[in-house]
Formats: C-alpha cells, structure tokens, sequence
C-alpha cells in the first residue's frame, strides 16, 4: 500500500488520506481492516487533542426504512473505539471485548455521520473508552466499550 502513487501507511497500519473530501484525516479502510475496507470508508482525526470520526453514508448503508442501518452505526462505533483510543493502544494490537450502544436516532444520507469521545480509562492490558455518534450535532448513537492489548500474532 506503500507504493508510488499511494497514501503513505503508518506503522499501525493506518493510512493518511492524500485527496478527497477526506484529505489529511487517517483511515484503516484501504486494505488493513478487510471489514472496515468492505463497510466504510471510515475516518479519524486529532484536533486539539480530541479524536473526531466521520464517514459519509452511502446506499448500501440504509436499512429497509430508508435510514441508516444500526449495524453500520454499530460498525462506526466500533471502529471510533480504536481511533479514539490510538494514543492509549500505542501502536499495540487490539481487540474489542465489550461493545455497548443506545440508538437515540435515525440518520441519513444527507450529511456525514461523526463520532467523539474520551479514554475513561487506560490500565496495563484494556482500555475503557465512551463516545457519540452524531449527524448534523444531532445524536444518533451512545456507545461505550473495553479494548484488551493483545499481542500481535505473526
């Protein structure tokens, strides 16, 4: 991924986005993630110190209602857990064990969704990490989860 002509890949694997409407956020969505690849693209970036989130729907992200499908929003507060947590992770491997969420509202195609939030806490071996979801400032999704630092299988 590394190649000319490509966005340069960073050491967890993560890619800075060279053009696009996205220009200059990082993504795992071009090839390091199979399943975020498939689902997103997502986005990630650090503004004064808060890691902001985004994502701008597609059809293939609306359920039978017309809205966003709750699994896509599921998937997106997923991902925000990691890019959320980055610092914390340090460059370690990951992986989810607890996942919560509340969906507080529908979304649309209409603008790009966001999410935001903090590191609750941070021991040597899990990561407590809470944040919202968001389009156009209005919430449509609370979540919260627990990463566990693993090693890296080779």
């Amino acid at each position: 991924m590394n190649g000319e002509g490509s966005a340069p890949t960073m050491s967890s694997g993560a890619v800075l986005v060279p053009e696009g409407p996205f220009a200059g956020w990082t993504t795992w969505s071009l090839g390091s993630d199979p399943y975020e690849t498939a689902l997103g693209p997502f986005y990630f970036r650090v503004e004064n110190g808060r890691t902001r989130c985004a994502f701008q729907p597609r059809r293939e992200h609306l359920n039978g209602g017309g809205t966003i499908h709750g699994g896509a929003l599921m998937s997106f507060a997923d991902f925000a857990l990691f890019a959320i947590a980055h610092n914390a992770l340090a460059g370690a491997h990951a992986v989810t064990l607890t996942c919560n969420s509340e969906f507080i509202g529908a979304g649309s195609l209409d603008d790009a969704v966001e999410a935001e939030g903090e590191v609750i806490r941070d021991t040597r071996s899990v990561v407590f990490v809470r944040g919202l979801v968001t389009q156009t400032s209005r919430p449509l999704l609370s979540f919260s989860g627990t990463l566990k630092k693993i090693s890296r299988r080779e």
